[in-house]
């Protein structure tokens, strides 16, 4: 029978320095007010500038190895989901397995922008389901800041910078651990949420840098208008392919991006506000990092027990989608 991957340990890392909405009135044209009622965000992170996503991936995994006990030699594979390597190549779970030391394990990067740790999550319960790998990272981090435009007052106020990861290991239980997945794509959105420049189609050039090609680009309108259908389709989908209603969850923890679309998933899936995850007014939106990055918040409050039924949910430049259900193993 083929085993279960469960999550056994988690961790998290957000730089210590605090960007709030008062330091951004000071650089574009917004207020406080006008940001807290439109996304529910009040402060963000932001990471030193001589330091990469790699850094915050290897600092959330020390807090998941203290917390375990973890060797970093017994760890099989490194997925680490982000729109911000360090460098193109090699690869940013190459940098954070050199420098935790897990001589052992391969690592991969993985690209499906805010709905990346979802992705990533599914791909490594897959490496775990097929009794091949033992224990797997699953890195959620992003740099945002190093791709925000700070004229630019439609995005700038959005992002921060953070990391989560969870560690995934086989389980004997088919009841527990990540039960099921709802992935989905589409990309008639590649036009509303993108960086132009920086791959092989617009590789970096004076003109690119000159046009201000190497920020990210938001069609807010619409994108939050997708953004509120699709992932409160997915929330709702996986519980009624699965029998299970929104009382019989412990906890939903949406991607962060903006409270009114996470009020509206909460609200498709009838759920009561203690029963909703949400930490985006001191964070932002970390893209890959938002959802593990809540997750490891909550347990290391005490708010995880054995057997609690989970629903993470994410939506995300492509567009891509998706949702998961797991049920605490530990």
């Amino acid at each position: 029978m083929a085993k279960r991957a469960i999550i056994t340990g988690v961790g998290h890392y957000a730089p210590p320095h605090i960007m709030t909405n008062h330091d951004i009135e000071k650089l574009v044209d917004t207020n406080d007010e006008w940001i807290v009622s439109r996304t529910g965000i009040r402060e963000r992170r932001i990471l030193d500038k001589e330091l990469g996503t790699s850094y915050m991936g290897v600092e959330a995994i020390k807090m998941l190895m203290k917390d375990k006990d973890l060797d970093p030699k017994d760890i099989d594979a490194i997925i680490v989901a982000t729109v911000t390597p360090d460098t193109i190549f090699p690869s940013t779970s190459c940098r954070i397995q050199e420098a935790i030391g897990a001589v052992n394990a391969f690592g991969v990067d993985l690209n499906a922008a805010c709905s990346g740790f979802v992705y990533a999550l599914m791909t490594g319960a897959s490496y775990i389901e097929t009794g091949r790998y033992k224990k797997v990272l699953v890195v959620g981090a992003d740099k945002m800041s190093s791709i925000l435009n700070f004229k630019d007052r439609a995005t700038c106020v959005l992002f921060g910078d953070g990391a989560g990861v969870v560690l995934l290991e086989p389980g004997d239980d088919p009841d527990s651990g990540v039960l099921d997945c709802v992935l989905r794509s589409d990309g008639s959105g590649k036009d509303c949420l993108y960086m132009e420049a920086g791959g092989s189609l617009h590789p970096a050039s004076h003109e690119t840098v000159d046009k201000e090609m190497h920020f990210i680009y938001q069609d807010g309108r619409t994108v939050f208008k997708f953004a509120v259908t699709r992932m409160a389709d997915v929330s709702a989908e996986i519980l009624e392919r699965n029998n299970i209603s929104g009382s019989d969850l412990r906890y939903f923890i949406p991607h962060q991006a903006n409270l009114r679309i996470i009020e509206a998933a909460a609200k498709r899936m009838k759920l009561e506000p203690e029963q909703v995850v949400v930490n985006i007014e001191r964070y932002g939106n970390t893209t890959a990092g938002t959802i593990p990055l809540a997750l490891s918040e909550v347990y290391y409050s005490g708010g995880l027990k054995k057997g609690d039924l989970l629903v993470f949910s994410a939506f995300g430049a492509g567009f891509t989608w998706g949702s998961a259900l797991v049920r605490w193993a530990i």
